[in-house]
C-alpha cells in the first residue's frame, strides 16, 4: 500500500470516530469541540475541546491497519495521552471497528456509572 493511500485509511477512522462521538453527544457538543488531526501530527489523533474533554475524558490514538502492532500502538497511545485516559481505536478493512483501553480505567468507568445509577435510584 502507498503511504498516501495509509494516511487516507488512517483520517477516515479519525474522522469516523470523530462524528461518532459529536452525533452521540450532539445536544452537548458542538462541531469544532472534537478535530481530527492532520496525519503524522504529533499527539493524541482528536484534539478535545475542555467542553468535549469532560464528557469523553480519552485520548485517542486510531489505527486502520491489515497487521496491528498491539503493544506498539498501546505505546503510542500512553505516551500521547499525559494526563489523560488513553484509548486505542482499530479496525482493519471489512472488521468492526474496536477500542482497548487500560483494565483500571476500565473498572474505574464502571465503577463511576454503578455510583451513578446508584445514587440516581436513591433519590
Amino acid at each position: 500500500m502507498q503511504v498516501q493511500s495509509g494516511k487516507a485509511k488512517g483520517r477516515r477512522l479519525q474522522q469516523f470516530v470523530r462524528d461518532l462521538l459529536l452525533e452521540t453527544f450532539k445536544d452537548t457538543l458542538e462541531t469544532d469541540d472534537i478535530q481530527s488531526t492532520s496525519m503524522g501530527a504529533p499527539g493524541e489523533d482528536l484534539k478535545m475541546s475542555p467542553a468535549a474533554r469532560k464528557i469523553f475524558p480519552f485520548a485517542i490514538e486510531c489505527k486502520n491497519q491489515e497487521s496491528l502492532g498491539i503493544w506498539s500502538a498501546l505505546e503510542q497511545a500512553e505516551a500521547n495521552a499525559k494526563h489523560h485516559m488513553p484509548l486505542l481505536v482499530f479496525k482493519r478493512n471489512r472488521s468492526k471497528t474496536y477500542a482497548t483501553l487500560d483494565i483500571n480505567d476500565l473498572v474505574k468507568i464502571l465503577k463511576e456509572l454503578h455510583e451513578l445509577r446508584h445514587t440516581k435510584n436513591s433519590i
